[in-house]
């Protein structure tokens, strides 16, 4: 089976889950804080690997420069 396939149909299925956690968080099927709290959790642990694999999909060019200086040695003053 093709890699892309299954991280697409993985990328589908956090997506549902997402949209599960949001419509029961939504239509009043939390009775207590500790429901509410265990849902939002869920809600952002499935954002976070929805962003991770979307991350891991992009080309990004690294570059050297940027926010990186080179100090190099120094040469002691006398």
């Amino acid at each position: 089976m093709d890699p892309i396939l299954i991280i697409s149909k993985l990328q589908k299925r956090l997506k549902d889950n997402l949209q599960t956690v949001g419509d029961t968080m939504i239509s009043g099927g939390v009775d207590n804080m500790e429901k509410y709290k265990y849902l939002l959790g869920q809600a952002h642990a499935i954002q976070l690997i929805i962003q991770e694999i979307s991350n891991l999909l992009e080309t990004k060019e690294q570059k050297d420069d940027g926010n990186i200086i080179n100090i190099g040695e120094r040469s002691p003053k006398d």
